[in-house]
């Protein structure tokens, strides 16, 4: 037998009622809020009741004793315990997906198989190359932009179930509260509003002064919301004429957010707004599109260009890598072939290297040879006798 609470009970019932987190959710038809085990036990723990006053010993000092308090909390039936079910997709969606999974990719396979086909192995390497930079830049872009929508995180939808074992545990177990007490804002709200339909149906019993002011009141707030609703019309006829004598050219809005759906303060600023959209607009907004492409396009066009200097640059590296073994040989060489493309251009000035010559030409060369010789040593001698 469970007797009734008590009122620390009833205290220490409210206070979690109004301080632990809860959700609320549907169980066996009815709209129902829930907490966890261990973030009510950590709110009792934070509580009044966790801190010892100078005559009384603290009512929570361990999380076993708050345990054991929640257990009387629940027998006294202030909450119960529920079981958490994951809802499963039924077989036909699942059967479903399943179908148009496997046609999807059959629908690739067969796509691939033509590419594969038509195009080349360079072909194909290159592309995945620049789709993977491509890939890379475009991830790196939307992460650094601010204000990107996040992707949604998929949760699991469950219901609750009564559960068998109704004891109270400390953990991720879920209790849902059966009992609910009027809070005390509900409650005064409640009662101003019962004690300003008793004023208003006591309206003829006031004093004159006070009708009066009242009435004044009344009229003062009828004329703002009749200028409200004729400024509203009046800014939409100013916005016509201007747009008609300007053939749509001006957009003049007085107070363009009065009717929007902001707060009383920021519906009346700005005071007005204007826009230009004739011809000088289409041009500019026509410049700019094409100065982004162009620059679109150059970043293109350097990127290709990049590309085949790191190309040309590897081509380069493995040559270098394949002469450098016979660098010591070349340089020791140089000497003899240097002397050798000497010989090749005198021996190519004279034209004669390699043809035949007859015995008569023979002895006219040696001949003229030997004439040349006695000329050099007579115009040695010649200056030696002047010096004499």
């Amino acid at each position: 037998e469970v007797g009734e609470p008590f009122k620390e009970e009833k205290a220490v019932a409210k206070y979690l009622r109004f301080n632990c987190p809860t959700k609320s959710t549907n169980m066996m038809g009815h709209r129902v809020d829930y907490f966890i085990a261990s973030k009510a036990v950590d709110c009792l723990l934070d509580s009044k009741w966790a801190k010892a006053k100078k005559g009384d010993e603290a009512l929570f000092t361990t999380r076993e004793s708050v345990v054991d308090y929640c257990n009387r909390l629940l027998k006294k039936q202030f909450f119960h315990r529920a079981l958490k079910v994951m809802k499963m997709k039924p077989d036909k969606d699942t059967k479903k997906e399943k179908e148009k999974g496997k046609a999807e990719s059959g629908k690739e396979e067969e796509k691939k198989s033509k590419k594969e086909s038509g195009k080349d192995e360079k072909t194909k390497k290159e592309k995945e190359k620049e789709k993977k930079k491509d890939g890379e830049k475009d991830e790196c872009k939307k992460d650094d932009t601010p204000g990107t929508p996040k992707k949604k995180e998929t949760k699991r939808k469950f219901k609750l179930e009564p559960h068998e074992d109704q004891v109270f545990l400390d953990g991720n177990e879920v209790y849902v509260w059966i009992y609910d007490p009027v809070h005390f804002k509900t409650f005064a709200m409640g009662l101003v509003l019962v004690i300003a339909v008793i004023a208003a149906t006591l309206f003829p019993l006031w004093p004159a002064e006070m009708r009066v002011g009242v009435y004044y009141l009344s009229v003062g707030a009828g004329c703002f919301v009749a200028s409200i609703l004729l400024l509203a019309v009046a800014r939409c006829i100013l916005f016509l004429i201007i747009w008609l004598i300007t053939g749509g050219r001006h957009h003049f809005w007085f107070l363009p957010n009065l009717t929007a759906d902001v707060g009383f303060i920021d519906s009346f600023r700005p005071l007005y707004t204007h826009e230009y959209k004739g011809p000088k607009a289409d041009l500019k907004k026509e410049e700019k599109a094409e100065s982004k492409k162009q620059q679109k396009y150059d970043s293109e066009e350097k990127s290709d260009s990049e590309k085949k200097e790191e190309e040309d640059g590897k081509t380069e590296g493995t040559r270098n890598s394949g002469t450098d073994g016979s660098g010591g040989e070349r340089h020791s060489d140089t000497d003899s072939d240097r002397r050798e493309d000497d010989r090749s251009q005198h021996s190519s000035g004279n034209g004669n290297d390699f043809e035949m010559i007859t015995k008569e030409e023979l002895e006219q060369q040696t001949d003229e040879g030997d004439c040349e010789e006695e000329e050099e040593e007579d115009t040695e001698s010649g200056p030696s006798h002047g010096k004499s």
